[in-house]
């Protein structure tokens, strides 16, 4: 994958865990809220993590 893909598909990728983590606060379904929360943080992270590592060079 050319690096300027990989950028945008990780920044898009970052921006959709931000999107789960906020989910619950939207629905208002407290439920579900710990494991969305967590699973939208993780995916931020890992992802831009992966966004700078694999741009670093650049």
């Amino acid at each position: 994958m050319h690096n300027d893909t990989a950028r945008i598909v990780l920044t898009i990728l970052m921006y959709a865990g931000v999107g789960v983590f906020l989910l619950p606060y939207a629905t208002g379904k407290a439920a579900t809220a710990p494991l969305l929360m967590l699973l939208g943080a993780g995916m931020s992270v890992v992802c831009g993590l992966l966004r700078c590592y694999m741009t670093r060079g650049e």
